[in-house]
């Protein structure tokens, strides 16, 4: 298990802890290959009754690690991502970015995230792949990705809409205007603020593992299913526009604007 992410198994509830603090826990490659380990893992831990994602320092997770975003401007794999992140195995409806959200889903058990700090862009799409999210009243989430002239790509745009609406949904999306937590719960982006969103995820997931197992998962499965669509469909087209934007002249003008802190001027 990658020092980037920490798992610890206690009483029925594991806690994955992102914990690369000196960067907000910014996300670079290394960073996704222990996010998708962790929750992998914790497939296969059949004592496991419930799961809570926190993290280490003063942020859940700030996005993509910047050096990765000056470096996609001039990278386009056409596959929705910088490198390995936009690789997609065969055997997945999702690629090695939506992973690190979708893995929660794909986890039978319930999935609490505990947000303090900033959720931004990949960091908040990380968090959205929960099945509940405990924040701080003054957290700060955004979809973030359109100040780099981006669509999101990390399943954003299909969960998204199911929590806030589809017309909040696209306000968040094409402003990248920052939530805080109070105003997240109002929207429905997330589910209870708490000062304390470790303390009181953990509190909840203690009460879910002192409940009959089996019950759980089968209410999880079936509440999802309740509202489920064709996912490969929506994962695969998000891929598709993604890989469309990135590297083309309005997209990395958004990247060296930000950096030269200059308006951005693109073409028609």
């Amino acid at each position: 298990m990658s020092d980037r992410v920490q798992v610890e198994i206690n009483d029925g509830i594991a806690e994955v802890r992102l914990n690369r603090a000196d960067k907000m826990n910014a996300l670079d490659g290394p960073m996704f290959d222990a996010i998708i380990e962790a929750g992998e893992r914790l497939k296969s831990e059949s004592s496991v009754r419930a799961v809570v994602v926190s993290a280490e320092g003063r942020a859940f997770c700030a996005g993509l690690d910047f050096s990765g975003f000056q470096a996609m401007a001039g990278n386009d794999d056409g596959g929705g991502g910088t490198g390995s992140i936009g690789q997609v195995d065969e055997d997945r409806i999702t690629h090695r970015a939506q992973h690190v959200s979708w893995v929660w889903q794909e986890l039978q058990v319930p999935v609490i995230a505990a947000v303090h700090g900033v959720a931004f862009g990949g960091g908040l799409q990380v968090a959205l792949g929960a099945d509940i999210r405990i924040v701080a009243p003054d957290a700060r989430l955004s979809v973030l990705e359109i100040r780099w002239g981006l669509s999101p790509d990390m399943t954003a745009t299909q969960l998204l809409p199911r929590l806030v609406g589809v017309d909040v949904a696209k306000e968040l999306t094409w402003t990248g205007r920052e939530v805080s937590g109070t105003e997240a719960v109002q929207i429905g982006l997330a589910t209870k603020v708490a000062d304390d969103p470790r303390a009181a995820a953990l509190e909840l997931a203690a009460e879910i593992a002192s409940k009959n197992p089996h019950a759980i998962r089968g209410a999880k499965h079936l509440i999802n299913l309740a509202s489920e669509q064709d996912w490969a469909t929506g994962f695969a087209e998000e891929r598709r526009v993604i890989g469309s934007i990135i590297g083309t002249p309005n997209q990395t003008e958004a990247v060296t604007a930000f950096f030269e802190k200059r308006p951005a001027v693109y073409s028609d």
